[in-house]
């Protein structure tokens, strides 16, 4: 690994590339926070991807993206005097050592639980008038979700056993059911709702992150799928023309690869 030496002389290389950019390239002289915005969420999702694939030479390669992006973000805030690289890292720096006294400080914890009941009693009295109002609205709702419930279990409001947590979503599922004999479009939606709510909090007692597991199986659909698509294609047929169990069989040998 670089020491630390080396890294700082890489970081200041970004920032004169990105003044150099910024002075001398027609398209990022034209940017703006505002149009490098939307670039910046489809990195990070790459970004995450990478991750969730455990490809270590790609997550080295979009956490450079993203860095750019920040060094980006930062020089545009220079230019308007407003703040600069040195403001964001310093900015950070404090927060950090603020949100941890356990190790900056003298509080004591016992474990990441008291930890993190901590942050927030600590961000209460930095003047949030709420737990939920670090939130981003913008959050993808299953990923909101997740937040929220990390968030209010955090100051005390929670289930005691996961098998609380289980009952729970037996009990949506049960309502959901009901509305769907119904046939009320709002209530169906509404229960529905419940459903994935209680399985995202079910998913927080089993330690599972639930955006990870159902990417994971969209990864895996999409295998399966194309798997089948190209044994088609072999057999010279299309897939609207074939027989759900013609497709079976070759959705049951994609399992196996």
């Amino acid at each position: 690994m670089n020491s630390r030496k080396k890294q700082l002389e890489a970081f200041d290389r970004l920032l004169t590339i990105m003044d150099e950019l910024r002075t001398q390239c027609p398209w990022d002289k034209k940017q703006t926070m505002e149009t490098l915005r939307h670039l910046t969420i489809e990195e990070t999702y790459e970004l995450g991807d990478a991750i969730l694939e455990n490809n270590l030479q790609e997550v080295k390669k979009e956490l450079g993206d993203v860095l750019l992006h920040i060094v980006f973000y930062a020089k545009i805030g220079s230019e308007t005097n407003d703040f600069d690289i040195a403001d964001v890292a310093n900015e950070i720096c404090d927060k950090l050592i603020h949100r941890h006294p356990h190790i900056y400080g003298d509080v004591k914890v016992e474990n990441e639980e008291e930890v993190k009941q901590n942050w927030e009693k600590l961000k209460l009295k930095e003047g949030r008038k709420s737990v939920l109002e670090g939130v981003p609205k913008g959050l993808p709702a299953l990923v909101k979700a997740s937040r929220i419930q990390d968030k209010v279990a955090a100051v005390g409001f929670d289930w005691e056993r996961p098998e609380q947590v289980w009952e729970k979503v037996q009990e949506e599922l049960q309502e959901l059911h009901e509305e769907v004999e119904k046939k009320d479009a709002d209530a169906m939606e509404a229960e529905f709702g419940d459903v994935f709510f209680s399985l995202v909090n079910y998913a927080r007692f089993l330690k599972i992150n639930p955006e990870n597991a159902l990417e994971r199986t969209n990864k895996k659909f999409i295998g399966r799928f194309q798997y089948l698509e190209s044994k088609a294609k072999t057999l010279g047929k299309e897939l609207k023309d074939m027989t759900l169990a013609e497709m079976d069989v070759f959705w049951e040998e994609a399992k196996k690869h």
